[in-house]
Order: C-alpha cells, then structure tokens, then sequence
C-alpha cells in the first residue's frame, strides 16, 4: 500500500489553487511558500491529511504581510505607548496612500525643478505654531535634543536642573543621550528644589545652552520648587524647553501642561516635542525656534541622519490642517455619550454592565489628570482571550473585573467590540 504521506501535494501545486495563488500576489511568494511548507510537514506527520493541506495552509495565512495586528484599544490610556502611541487620523492614513508612491515630496510640478523637501507639512507646522520664527523636523523627539545639542553646544555645557534629568524609557537616560554628542552637563540644584540663583551662578563661557526638561510621565510634589522658562529666558543664555509630550496650544482639560506657543511667547529659543502624542500624528521630533536657530539646525550634517521620510511628512501635515485625529476626540469625549454608549454595549452582551471609571492621558503627557469615563465590566478571563482575538482587544483589570474603556475607543468600533466579545463567550 502507499504511503500517504507520498500524496502530500507538491508545492507548486498548492500554489495553483486559486486562493494560494491571490495569496502569493497580496502577501508574496516566500510568506506563502513558508505557510504550505507548514502544511505539508504536518500531512507527512500525519496531524493532518493530504487532502487537507491546501485548506490548512489557507486557514494559517496572516491577513497581512506584516507581522503587526491592529489592536482595539480598550485601556482607557489616550497615548498608549505599547499601542503604537497615537492612532492616525483617517485622513494622515489617506496622506500615507498617495505619499506611497512616486510623489512631490522634493519637486515642483509647475517649474519641475527641486523643491523644499516636506514643504507642505513644514508650512502646516508654521501656521500651527505661529510665535516660532522657523519650523524643522526630525524622526523623535530625542533626535531633536542631539541635533540641537551637536549644533549648539559642541564641547560646551548644558546647564540642566538635576530634578530633569530624566529616563526617557527603555533604559535611555538624558545624560547618556546629550553627552554622547560631546556636551558636557552641568548640574544645578537638586532633586526636588532648583532656584534660578543655581543656573546664574553656573553660566560663563564654556555655556552652550540652558535645557529645561519637563517630566512628562511623572509627578513629583510636595517641598519642591522649579524656574520658570520667563525667568530663565531672562539670564541671556540660548534656552532649549523639551515640552515632551507636543502640545502646540494650550488646554483645558491639561493647565500644567506646557505647549510650544506658550513657551515660545515666554521666551525660549528653541522648543522640541513629540509628533505622536498629544499632537495626535506620527512619530516625528518637533522644533520651533527663532529663525536662525533652526536654520543652522537644519544645515548640520547630522539633520540628514535624522530626517524624516516622506510617508511621515505626509502623516504630519495631514494630522495639522485635516479633522480633529483620534487623539483629541479622545481627550474632548463627553462622558455622558460615553455612559450612553458603554450601556447600548453592555445591554447586548452577557455577563457585561456599563460602569464609570476613570481614564488617563498616558504617552508621557499630562500625569495625574484623570479623565472621567465609563467602561463595560465583564469577567476577568475575558482579557486573556479577547488580546488573542480577532480583532484583538486590549481592556484593563481593575477590582477583579475586565474592563473596556470606551474613552480610547472609537464609537465606528462599537459594534467590532460587541462581536470580539461574543466570540469570547
């Protein structure tokens, strides 16, 4: 009798059934390949017929070509760091499309000469933040500390209060990062209390640039005192304010938390901040200055390292002159429509009930505020299973109890929600 495991089809075969073959077109041939070569080593094991191999290797596809999963955000954290940080706005992912392929990111259509690499999103970034006199970006907000501190203070010091010298995740630690550039730091004050009499005393000529940090990820109180970017601005020395978490105007529901206009107004030469958090875009570094100082940025040799691609060009300028990204839906939510909602959900599922909680900014923006909200409660062993779902939903447990915050969740999810819910019960 034959082997069965001789009938594994061939692989080339497989790839002439119709639906391997569409496979082999969106996802690539070597994904596929990887897939049927799976199949067939499990017919020649005999967990699975020969018959059934073309089925299973279509059944164990992934839906992309990427490895990523889209998450339903269901934490109550706004800028949810492990979650990619900010969600794009329908029309940056719009802005991305056409940027995907031959575009004008560095040519001018009219002359059909070069043109101002990203001049559009730089434009959108002036016109947000009209008290700075020149825009630039770059990949992170890190990367725009080392570019400002390689072009302003090479072989210099940056005088720095110890209370922010902070660690900015990962283990990547701001001394670590500014001294790799050649920079010296200078340390004044202490942990908890810095005077504006510690920064006078340490400027003199070996000064490149006072920096002030603001700790956006946490809070520390009780006998503490800090300077003022006015007072500061007042020494004479260039100042660099990392606002962090890329506020670019105030905010109601965050009055602690300083935004580039403001500081800008109050003084600063140069402001740097993140693209992907408060500001709702992609992953970019910020900065606003005067004019001059953001130029000599710009011509450092080191900006060519640290630019952005076009993809993120497109992204930023869609995410400044578009709608209102998810970001600020999220923060400016009204919680009555989100009790409303979090009832209409839990009214449709077992087990479930609306229940008010209370949400976070995260992203390293604003700790401490809290922002009302409502949640559907159900089981605790629904969030090990709906994180494994499809889509997978990431909830959080609080007293015993699976909760879904509808703050971080778009309404257009609601009924995605319901059904990921339901194929966990």
């Amino acid at each position: 009798m034959t082997d069965p495991r001789r009938r594994v089809p061939r692989t080339d075969t497989l790839l002439a059934d119709p639906r391997l073959a569409e496979a082999e077109r969106t996802l690539g041939r070597a994904l596929v390949k990887r897939v049927i070569a799976d199949a067939q080593q499990k017919a020649r094991s005999g967990d699975i017929t020969p018959d059934q191999v073309a089925d299973h290797a279509v059944a164990a596809l992934p839906s992309g070509a990427a490895s990523l999963r889209p998450v339903i955000n269901a934490t109550g954290v706004v800028v949810h760091t492990n979650l990619g940080r900010a969600p794009l706005s329908q029309a940056a992912i719009d802005a991305i499309v056409t940027a995907s392929g031959a575009t004008d990111v560095e040519f001018d259509l009219e002359t059909g000469r070069r043109a101002k690499r990203g001049r559009g999103a730089l434009a959108a970034l002036a016109a947000a933040v009209p008290t700075a006199g020149g825009v630039h970006v770059v990949n992170n907000n890190a990367a725009a500390l080392l570019l400002a501190a390689m072009t302003l203070a090479p072989g210099k010091e940056m005088i720095v209060s110890r209370g922010e010298l902070i660690e900015i995740g990962d283990g990547f630690r701001l001394p670590a990062l500014m001294e790799s550039t050649g920079a010296r730091i200078r340390e004044v004050g202490t942990t908890n209390r810095t005077h504006l009499r510690d920064y006078a005393d340490a400027i003199g000529p070996d000064t490149g640039f006072i920096l002030k940090v603001h700790p956006s990820n946490y809070l520390v109180s009780g006998f503490t005192s800090g300077v003022s970017v006015r007072e500061l601005a007042d020494l004479g020395a260039p100042l660099i304010v990392d606002i962090g978490s890329g506020l670019l105007t105030p905010h109601p529901l965050m009055p602690d938390e300083p935004d580039a206009t403001s500081v800008l107004r109050d003084g600063a030469d140069l402001v740097t901040a993140s693209g992907d958090k408060l500001l709702g875009g992609p992953q970019a570094g910020l900065l606003f200055g005067a004019a001059d100082v953001i130029e000599r940025l710009r011509r450092h040799p080191a900006a060519r390292a640290l630019r952005v691609d076009k993809l993120t060009l497109a992204a930023l300028e869609a995410t400044l002159t578009g709608p209102p990204p998810p970001v600020a839906q999220a923060l400016d939510a009204d919680p009555a429509d989100l009790r409303a909602r979090a009832e209409r959900i839990a009214a449709q599922l077992p087990d479930a009930a609306a229940v008010p909680c209370v949400a976070a900014v995260g992203g390293g923006g604003a700790p401490g505020v809290e922002l009302p909200s409502a949640a559907v409660s159900l089981p605790e062993n629904y969030a090990a299973a709906l994180r494994v779902g499809e889509p997978a939903v990431v909830g959080r447990l609080e007293g015993g109890r699976c909760l879904l915050d509808l703050r971080t969740v778009a309404p257009e999810d609601d009924d995605a929600l319901v059904e990921a819910v339901r194929a966990c019960s």
